[in-house]
């Protein structure tokens, strides 16, 4: 939903209890398990956060929290949502003299541990009112055999509504700019003391 001011709380949850019983605006849901579908624009970032079990501990309370979107130019809606399978997301972001309000719906989460690699993550997917459609995953990884802990940003992505296709490059401009932030994000929510017991 495309916006000329920011809209009021109600009109946000009102916005988000119509997405509740939507399905998904793309075919392929589930589909960043294995990577990219043809037809859409991929997208994936890797950042260091650090080496072994303290760090990886942080990374997964980090993205419980939803730290990767601690940003100042966009709103998650709510702060508080559980990562769980089903949930409606919604982001607030005000950008080029406009507002937009986007729905996505947890896809899956990831919660693996292994003697080689331990991940803890989820992916969501866009609903209709969402200007892109497709599926965004956020995970943090930890890669026993060199003891390095990673956040990992994969997403799939093309656009659903006029004013995305019209301006495209300013929306690809804005997918790199959330993917630079949030990784910074991560990184500086890793890097401060442990606040209690993760994964």
């Amino acid at each position: 939903m495309v916006l000329l001011q920011k809209p009021s709380e109600q009109k946000i949850y009102s916005f988000l209890a119509s997405q509740q019983n939507l399905p998904f605006s793309y075919a392929e849901v589930g589909a960043s398990r294995e990577g990219a579908p043809s037809g859409y624009t991929m997208d994936h970032n890797r950042v260091r956060l650090g080496e072994g079990p303290e760090a990886f501990t942080r990374a997964v309370e980090a993205v419980q929290r939803w730290e990767m979107f601690h940003l100042d130019w966009l709103q998650l809606l709510w702060p508080d949502v559980p990562i769980q399978v089903g949930v409606i997301v919604g982001v607030l972001v005000h950008h080029f003299a406009f507002w937009s309000l986007n729905a996505c719906r947890i896809v899956y989460t990831i919660e693996e541990e292994g003697p080689v690699r331990s991940r803890y993550g989820f992916a969501y997917g866009t609903l209709p009112e969402h200007a892109e459609c497709g599926e965004e995953r956020f995970g943090v990884e930890w890669d026993r055999e060199d003891n390095s802990v990673w956040y990992d940003l994969f997403a799939f992505s093309r656009p659903n509504h006029f004013l995305v296709w019209s301006g495209y490059p300013l929306s690809r401009i804005l997918q790199k700019r959330f993917a630079r932030d949030s990784g910074r994000a991560m990184a500086k929510a890793v890097s401060e003391p442990l606040r209690h017991g993760g994964f």
